[in-house]
């Protein structure tokens, strides 16, 4: 019997794959200040109205950041 291989028609270029890994990532760090927020349990909504508006400039993103790691809401019960 004779090889037979399948190959798509299109083959994606090794650099696509890259750029789309490295886009991934760098989506994943673009929302990283409102997922520290949620995590520590600090009022999330706004970092993440701040992060998502503001977020593409580097001050908007680090001013998200410094929201997220805020004092966190104390309750006391007694």
């Amino acid at each position: 019997m004779a090889n037979v291989r399948v190959e798509p028609a299109d083959r994606s270029w090794t650099t696509t794959k890259v750029v789309a890994v490295i886009v991934a990532i760098l989506t994943a760090g673009y929302m990283l200040p409102w997922a520290i927020a949620a995590v520590r349990d600090v009022p999330h909504w706004s970092v993440f109205w701040v992060n998502l508006l503001l977020g593409w400039t580097i001050i908007g993103w680090i001013i998200a950041l410094i929201m997220s790691l805020r004092q966190q809401r104390l309750v006391v019960e007694g």
